[in-house]
């Protein structure tokens, strides 16, 4: 008790400024999606790839968290606010549960994406087993400790941004040289023998894989020295920033390399920089994404081992599933159980379905806290807050039910197990200590939402 007593009481830093906050959005969602996925996005939308990137943009639910992190500027998300709109420690736990199978799926997508086109570069090896391989070689990193692992990421995402980027420059060196054939009509072409709205819809719901990102940086609200008055400037201006830089890839993409040739291939953007007129070789552009690939597969797993962590400590899960390491200082049992569920998911699914069940999970977290906005506008606070137009939630919680009608039913499958893994564990820790917590506090959730280990 005195221990939460001290929780209480203590604040963390306020060092973060605009600028800064600005910087964290675009580096959370400047990912290795983009990488992946402009191929699949292109054979369910057709040469308008950038449309699907608008929609996707366009959904509203950025507008809710905006309003819920400036209402409730405290480090948590998604799960703090269904916790303050329905004080339900079950739906609490199902939303935290379903951000965390969310990081599983996408880096799991990642490692399927790595076995691809891009390392067929250098070696041509089994893409399955490519993957198996590469999340086991995650997980050791990950286990290695969080402070080598941060190290890491900043290193790749300074080398996925200046691949992004040379992607745009080769692009538009072809589109103007001329001596490339390009098609600039191909960008307003959608898929033959599809309606617009279901091409639209196909493609955003996939698209929307490359945009997640933004909901994480909720967890900085602590820190920021303004979070009422910077957060809502670094929220939009970041997406802004990367949703720019995923247009000006996805029209260079339609435009130089013919919608088909996209559609079948797992390193999209390697034909891009093949058919451009500069003598860029390959393999460097190769590596580039590859090392995209690594640092978001490494980014979603460290999120989802220490949710795993922060929840066991609670005893909300299993207290074996929360054991540190005495040496490296990290869960150890968490990433190796975290690990165990990506192996499964990267045998059973391909790029396209893993992608479409990480959009799944979001997509009912996302409904979530547009409701939940609406919920708590009957919760007034005494400091000033961004408040989004009533419509617009409303907005975003239809289009995110809306883009759940274009999942198949083997992705609908592929959430319910993994859900229901997660209700399995928490009814058997509910049975074995006889413990049912009525509704989680703020600092519960802040500690489910992943502390620093070695800190």
């Amino acid at each position: 008790m005195g221990t939460r007593r001290a929780t209480r009481e203590s604040s963390l830093a306020r060092a973060i400024s605009r600028k800064t906050l600005l910087l964290l959005v675009v580096g959370d969602v400047l990912g290795a999606g983009i990488y992946a996925l402009v191929g699949e996005v292109a054979s369910r939308v057709g040469g308008a790839i950038w449309a699907a990137f608008v929609l996707a943009l366009a959904m509203g639910t950025a507008f809710a968290y905006a309003e819920l992190v400036t209402k409730y500027p405290q480090a948590a998300g998604a799960a703090l606010y269904v916790n303050k709109a329905w004080r339900n420690s079950f739906l609490t736990f199902l939303v935290a549960f379903a951000v965390m199978c969310s990081g599983l799926t996408s880096a799991s997508t990642l490692a399927r994406a790595f076995g691809g086109d891009y390392l067929a570069e250098f070696v041509d090896v089994p893409t399955a087993l490519v993957g198996l391989l590469f999340i086991a070689v995650v997980a050791l990193i990950n286990f290695r400790g969080i402070s080598e692992s941060v190290r890491l990421n900043v290193v790749l995402t300074s080398i996925e941004l200046t691949g992004l980027l040379l992607v745009v420059l080769v692009g538009v060196a072809a589109i103007t040289d001329g001596s490339v054939e390009v098609d600039p009509g191909r960008v307003l072409e959608f898929k033959e023998g599809v309606s617009v709205t279901v091409a639209l819809l196909g493609g955003a719901g996939l698209a929307f894989f490359a945009l997640i990102g933004f909901e994480d940086s909720v967890n900085m609200a602590e820190e920021a020295v303004d979070p009422a008055r910077d957060y809502p400037f670094a929220l939009f201006g970041g997406l802004s920033i990367a949703g720019g830089v995923y247009l000006m890839v996805a029209i260079v993409a339609s435009m130089v390399v013919p919608t088909d040739r996209l559609a079948a291939s797992d390193g999209p953007l390697l034909e891009v920089v093949a058919a451009g007129p500069w003598a860029l070789p390959s393999r460097l552009f190769s590596a580039i994404a590859l090392c995209a690939l690594a640092n978001g597969a490494l980014i979603n797993m460290i999120m989802a081992s220490r949710i795993v962590y922060g929840m066991s400590r609670e005893r909300i899960l299993p207290d074996w599933l929360g054991a540190v390491h005495p040496g490296r200082r990290t869960p150890w049992v968490a990433i190796a159980g975290t690990t165990a569920v990506a192996m499964v998911l990267i045998v059973s699914g391909d790029l396209g379905n893993l992608a479409d069940t990480t959009v799944l999970l979001l997509l009912l977290v996302f409904t979530a806290v547009n409701i939940a906005v609406l919920v708590l506008r009957r919760d007034p606070v005494r400091h000033a807050h961004f408040r989004t137009p009533t419509v617009i939630p409303v907005i975003g919680a239809i289009v995110s039910v809306g883009l759940m009608t274009t999942k198949s039913l083997e992705t609908f499958t592929r959430t319910a197990i993994l859900l229901v893994i997660g209700i399995v564990l928490w009814a058997a820790n509910w049975w074995l200590h006889g413990r049912h917590v009525s509704a989680l506090d703020t600092d519960q959730i802040r500690i489910i939402e992943g502390p620093d280990l070695d800190s």
